[in-house]
């Protein structure tokens, strides 16, 4: 376990002399209260929250009660982009069987969850506060859990992976089913207008299907191979959504660069050494949906039922198996390189980074550092949104973060989510989602 001492900016340039890392960081924060625009986007600050999700829809696969509390948490919290989580685009993609999924017998639920977010937003931060909405859109692929008992629908075999529901070919999704399913990622985009969100997010991370495409190299067919071939799919669902909705229709991704796994199973990384990044496709790709005008793009990285250590850099181990690989002031300065890195390669395309939360209250200070240095347009939080959802609202109206309401990188939101429950935060939301918790932990040893 490592101990987190970091109080000052002082306190993080001691701890990154000791792994000879430099995370910059300034005391002025008040860049990141300054609006974006990205396209036909008008963002009204510089601060976002990533899409987390709380497994709490109903049986349709709309918004619940604890989703309507979290979303209007959010927005009263002040960020200029709230990033919805992920809601599948069939029944079948659905990670667990209470993640959202937008389709017709659930939009009206959708649509009532964007105007209780819109009015959270103006209740709290006055009525020129406009934050922009984004509905993320997915396949949980290898993950997909509808009836909470694993039903993968893979994009190859992945030895590394060393998931035992998927040990042949009979679980990898045909070209078939991926023609097809382009179209049910167009008519969810087309069902996200309809209710109101501001754009919508084709997610491409985390190891679900569209990320596990990316990495196809063994793959058979169109949709594996060549780098044409594994980033087809993203890339044609995106020109269908323009082509039936119209180039207005602001369409995004939330995109991983690094997987952390080796080649050939794993995006961005070196073929020779899987543990050193290589964008030069992730970059490839980029300027390819740039030329298909996507403007805002969300990075991060790894797969975080395999490698979590890269993708949320953490204190504790937690219960899911998982040991620490590295210190996390290491995963954070990998997130805030390679994301720099792609920023200074496309400075037109709206940047968000993220890999935060272990920071703390120094979160604000390192990302108005980064932002004053060209390395990122926007700052996202995940985890700490979850813990602490108005650290926009604090940022901007005191300069600072509050050290009695950050996110303290337990691990906890994650292993309720792992063990069945619903998510949130067992240390600052403990009323509610500290029985969750225990519930949860006490079925496993029943």
């Amino acid at each position: 376990m490592w101990e987190f001492h970091l109080r000052e900016i002082k306190d993080l340039e001691s701890l990154g002399r000791q792994f000879d890392i430099k995370v910059d960081a300034q005391e002025d924060v008040s860049i990141l209260a300054e609006p974006v625009k990205a396209g036909k986007l008008n963002i009204p600050n510089s601060l976002v929250v990533h899409p987390m999700e709380g497994c709490d829809s109903d049986s349709q696969g709309g918004p619940g009660e604890l989703t309507f509390r979290r979303y209007k948490r959010f927005a009263s919290g002040g960020a200029g982009l709230i990033w919805f989580e992920a809601a599948a685009v069939v029944p079948e993609a659905r990670a667990n069987p209470r993640q959202l999924w937008i389709n017709e017998n659930s939009k009206d639920g959708f649509a009532e969850l964007v105007k209780t977010t819109k009015r959270a937003a103006v209740e709290s931060m006055g009525k020129d506060h406009k934050p922009v909405l984004v509905l993320q859109l997915t396949h949980s692929g290898r993950y997909s859990k509808p009836e909470g008992v694993l039903c993968p629908i893979a994009a190859q075999c992945n030895p590394y992976l060393y998931d035992p529901g998927i040990s042949d070919d009979s679980t990898i999704v045909s070209d078939d089913y991926l023609d097809k399913l382009q179209d049910s990622f167009v008519e969810a985009a087309k069902l996200a207008f309809e209710v109101g969100f501001d754009a919508v997010d084709i997610k491409s991370c985390h190891g679900y299907l569209i990320n596990e495409l990316l990495a196809s190299y063994n793959r058979q067919g169109k949709y594996g191979g060549s780098f044409e071939n594994r980033t087809r799919f993203l890339l044609e669902v995106v020109g269908k959504i323009h082509n039936n909705l119209g180039n207005e229709a602001v369409v995004t991704t939330r995109l991983g660069v690094y997987d952390g796994i080796q080649y050939p199973y794993g995006w961005g990384v070196d073929e020779s050494e899987y543990s050193k990044p290589d964008l030069t496709e992730p970059k490839k790709l980029i300027k390819l949906l740039q030329q298909r005008g996507i403007n805002l793009i969300n990075i991060t990285l790894a797969n975080p039922y395999y490698n979590p250590y890269i993708s949320r850099p953490y204190n504790n181990q937690s219960d899911d198996g998982h040991e620490e690989h590295e210190h996390p002031l290491i995963g954070v300065n990998r997130f805030v390189t390679l994301t720099g890195e792609i920023q200074k390669s496309f400075p037109d395309i709206a940047i968000i980074g993220t890999g935060y939360s272990w920071l703390r209250t120094l979160f604000a200070n390192v990302a108005a550092a980064k932002k004053t240095n060209g390395h990122i347009t926007m700052a996202g939080m995940g985890r700490m949104a979850i813990a602490y959802p108005d650290f926009a609202k604090d940022i901007i109206s005191n300069g600072k973060m509050n050290p009695e309401k950050v996110c303290v990188c337990c691990g906890a939101c994650t292993q309720i989510m792992r063990n069945g429950g619903t998510t949130g935060c067992v240390v600052r939301d403990k009323e509610i989602y500290g029985t969750i918790f225990e519930k949860c932990q006490n079925k496993l040893t029943d």
